[in-house]
């Protein structure tokens, strides 16, 4: 039976994460009732479960079925679940593919709208942080967690599973009132990025200094990494195959 690689985006704020959970309602539970009709029941598979809350541009699904035809099944679909999820395309790939295990990198970004007042039309999408921030110490303290280590510090315990990541960049920038990080790497462990976040924020307000990062991240103490931030201003942007996992223009090669 061929595989099938579906790229879709999804606004998460109704939905309870990613993977499917008895009696809430999901993205992957949407995704597979739309599809069912076209496929049976099926086993699907995405390159990352993202949280309650959380946003995709560019997230990857793979699934293996009887031949379909994809414009018209990618058609039926979208039919289904507008607005919240859109599939941008559905494709036939090699027997190998899987969206998780053949992925090789992952790129989210966050948004923190800075000022006191929230913007009604962009709440879902951005943290409203009323408090001054400096980004270029939140900045600055992204150096040491950039290449391979481990990220227990900022993980969420998840049994015995490795924290050990490669984090390839990791940049804040501001534009106005909007204070974005954007963040790169070979995969992430739970709640890793808004963790990050967290952090940031705490450098930002001049509550730690920026050097602490890196004596926070070698400590592996999760519990002095300061929690983590809201979801809703997360969105998984990019998923790399094989090709160079895409950087934004404004983050420096050597960031």
């Amino acid at each position: 039976m061929p595989t099938y690689r579906l790229d879709l985006a999804y606004d998460g704020s109704g939905f309870h994460g990613y993977a499917r959970q008895p009696g809430l309602r999901t993205v992957q539970g949407e995704l597979e009732a739309a599809l069912f009709r076209h496929t049976g029941e099926i086993p699907t598979f995405v390159a990352g479960r993202t949280d309650k809350g959380v946003h995709a541009t560019e997230q990857v699904v793979s699934f293996t079925c009887e031949e379909i035809e994809p414009e018209r099944v990618q058609r039926s679909i979208n039919s289904q679940v507008a607005p919240s999820i859109a599939v941008h395309r559905i494709v036939a790939v090699d027997d190998d593919f899987h969206a998780r295990f053949s992925a090789t990198g992952r790129a989210y970004r966050y948004r923190i709208r800075n000022t006191e007042v929230h913007d009604p039309f962009g709440a879902s999408t951005m943290w409203t942080y009323p408090h001054a921030l400096d980004v270029g110490s939140m900045s600055a303290a992204m150096s040491p967690l950039i290449g391979e280590h481990d990220f227990a510090a900022f993980c969420r315990k998840a049994g015995d599973a490795p924290t050990t990541r490669r984090l390839d960049w990791a940049a804040w920038r501001r534009r106005d009132e909007l204070v974005e990080l954007s963040i790169g790497a070979s995969s992430f462990c739970h709640q890793m990025v808004r963790s990050i976040v967290a952090v940031s924020v705490e450098v930002g307000r001049g509550r730690i200094e920026p050097e602490a990062v890196g004596e926070i991240l070698a400590g592996k103490d999760r519990a002095a990494a300061k929690g983590a931030a809201p979801p809703h201003g997360l969105t998984l942007v990019a998923v790399a195959y094989g090709e160079s996992l895409p950087r934004p223009g404004w983050v420096p090669e050597t960031t």
